[in-house]
C-alpha cells in the first residue's frame, strides 16, 4: 500500500464516504485559488472534514505517511496559499461553517472556519454585535482564510485586521494533536503569544477549526466623503495629512485606471476623467466636522472637487465601487494583482513609480487599495491569451515589489507570501529571521506535511 492510499483509507474510516472525493473531474475545482500566477500541483484527493476530531484524524495519518497536506478554505486567496502540490491531500474545511456560541455578555464570537466573513457578520448582528475585518471579498471569504492570512480590508485603518480581532484559535497540529491557543479575556499575556504567530501563517503551522474573535458595537451610520483629484500623486500626499489629524473609518484610493475600468464594467456615473478618487468615511460621533475637515484637507492637497454624503445608499454605492474593482479588472482582460504596503509619506512616490513600470514594460496597471494603511494593489491587466504580455507583466510584478522595498515598504500587506513570494520575501528578511522561521518550522512541523513550499522563504 502507497503512503497516499493509508492515508486515503484512513480518512474513509474516519469521514464519511461523500467528504471523501478522488473523482478526477472534481479534483481540478479544488486545484488553485483564485490568483493568477502562481503554480498549482495536481492533488490525489479532497477531503471535506466537519469537526475537529476529523481534521485531526485526517493529520495525524498524513503526519505518520508523510503525506503533504494542503489546507483550504474558500479558496479565495490570491497568492497561491492554497493551492495543490503534487500528490497533497486537500484538507477544505468549506463544511465547517458553525457558529458555536456568541458571548454577548463578553463581546466575542466563537465560529468554525468555513463560514464566510458577511455570514457571519450578519449572524452577530441578529444580536446587535460587529465583527470589523471586511475584506473587499467578504461576500466569498472564510474566517478560516481569514485568519490564515491575516486580512485586512476596507474597515482595518480603524479597527485593525485579522489579527486585532482574534481572541484564541483551536488548532490541529501537524501531527493531529488539538490545541486550544489565546483567551477569552480582554487582556492576558500568559505565555508566548501562540495565537498571534498562527494568524497569518497560511496554513503552514496548523489547521485552524475554530476562531474566537472580537466583537464590538454595531457603528452608526457613516458619512461619506470623496475627494476628486487629477493627478494620482495629489492623492497619495493628501493621505498622510488626513491620518495625521483624523481618524476614519476607511480611507480608500482608486486611480483613473481602476475608475474606467469599475465604469466600463458597471457605469453608475463615476467620473472617469480624474486621476484618482479617495474614498473616506467616518462612523463615529461629530462625523459631519470630520468629514468637513476631510474635504478641506483635499481641497488644500489640490482636489479638483470634495463632496460628502450622509445618504447611506449613495456612501453604499461610492464604497461598492471600490469594492468592485478587482472583478472589474478580471473582466477586462488577464490579470495578475499585487499586495504592497509603504509608510503613508512614500504613497505618492510608489505610485507615481509604479506608473513608471507600467510605461517601462507596456502594460496597463490599475492601483487601488487602502490608502489609510499604505496598503496598495497594482493590478496588472494584459489582453487575453498573449503570452508576450503575460511574461511582461511577470517582470512589472516583481518590479513593483522591488519598488515597495525601496520605499521602506512590505511586499505584502494582506494577502500573503503564499507560493508567489517567495523569492520576494527573501529580499524583505534577513538571514537571521529565514533561520528562525525555519526553526519556528519545524518545531511545529518536523516531517513538512503543512502547506510545504508556501509562505516560507525556505523550507
Amino acid at each position: 500500500m502507497t503512503p497516499e492510499d493509508a492515508v486515503l483509507a484512513a480518512c474513509e474510516v474516519a469521514l464519511s464516504d461523500r467528504d471523501v472525493v478522488t473523482d478526477p473531474d472534481r479534483l481540478p475545482t479544488y486545484q488553485r485559488d483564485r490568483s493568477t500566477g502562481s503554480p498549482a500541483g495536481e492533488p490525489f484527493a479532497v477531503v471535506f472534514p466537519r469537526s475537529t476530531e476529523q481534521v485531526s484524524a485526517v493529520l495525524a495519518a498524513a503526519h505518520e505517511h508523510r503525506v503533504p497536506v494542503v489546507p483550504r478554505g474558500a479558496g479565495s486567496g490570491l497568492s497561491g496559499g492554497s493551492n495543490a502540490i503534487d500528490g497533497s491531500l486537500i484538507v477544505c474545511v468549506e463544511k465547517m461553517r458553525d457558529v458555536l456560541l456568541v458571548d454577548d455578555g463578553n463581546g466575542f464570537v466563537e465560529t468554525q472556519p468555513g463560514i464566510y466573513n458577511t455570514e457571519l457578520r450578519e449572524y452577530v448582528a441578529q444580536s446587535g454585535l460587529w465583527y470589523a475585518p471586511d475584506p473587499a471579498s467578504k461576500d466569498f471569504c472564510s474566517i478560516g482564510g481569514n485568519v490564515n492570512t491575516n486580512a485586512g480590508g476596507l474597515c482595518c485603518v480603524k479597527y485593525g485586521v485579522t489579527r486585532d480581532a482574534v481572541l484564541g484559535l483551536e488548532v490541529v497540529l501537524a501531527d493531529g494533536r488539538i490545541t486550544r491557543l489565546g483567551r477569552k479575556t480582554i487582556k492576558g499575556v500568559a505565555g508566548y503569544d501562540l495565537t498571534g504567530l498562527m494568524v497569518g501563517s497560511e496554513g503552514t503551522l496548523g489547521i485552524v477549526t475554530m476562531a474566537r474573535l472580537r466583537l464590538g458595537p454595531i457603528p452608526a451610520p457613516p458619512t461619506t466623503v470623496v475627494g476628486v483629484f487629477s493627478d494620482v500623486a495629489e492623492a497619495g500626499r493628501a493621505v498622510s495629512t488626513i491620518m495625521n489629524r483624523l481618524r476614519p473609518s476607511m480611507l480608500e484610493l482608486m486611480d483613473n485606471a481602476s475608475i474606467s475600468a469599475v465604469e466600463a464594467w458597471q457605469p453608475m456615473g463615476l467620473d472617469t476623467s480624474a486621476g484618482a478618487l479617495l474614498i473616506g468615511q467616518f462612523d463615529s460621533p461629530g462625523s459631519a466636522s470630520d468629514a468637513k475637515a476631510l474635504s478641506e484637507i483635499c481641497e488644500q492637497s489640490g482636489a479638483q472637487e470634495t463632496y460628502v454624503s450622509e445618504d447611506p445608499q449613495e456612501a453604499e454605492m461610492l464604497v461598492g465601487a471600490r469594492r468592485m474593482v478587482i472583478p472589474a479588472l478580471e473582466s477586462a482582460g488577464d490579470w495578475l494583482l499585487d499586495d504592497v504596503a509603504v509608510p503613508r509619506t512614500q504613497l505618492a512616490r510608489t505610485m507615481v513609480q509604479i506608473q513608471e513600470v507600467a510605461e517601462r514594460h507596456d502594460v496597463q496597471i490599475a492601483t487601488f487599495g487602502h490608502a489609510g494603511d499604505g496598503n496598495l494593489h497594482p493590478t496588472i491587466v494584459t489582453p487575453r491569451g498573449d503570452d508576450e504580455a503575460a511574461a511582461r507583466a511577470l517582470t512589472a510584478f516583481d518590479e513593483i515589489l522591488d519598488v515597495a522595498l525601496a520605499n521602506g515598504g512590505t511586499v505584502t500587506g494582506e494577502h500573503g507570501i503564499g507560493s508567489l513570494k517567495r523569492e520576494a520575501l527573501a529580499k524583505e528578511i534577513d538571514e537571521i529571521q529565514m533561520d528562525l522561521h525555519s526553526r519556528i518550522k519545524e518545531a511545529l512541523d518536523p516531517r513538512n506535511i503543512l502547506n510545504p513550499g508556501k509562505a516560507l522563504a525556505r523550507w
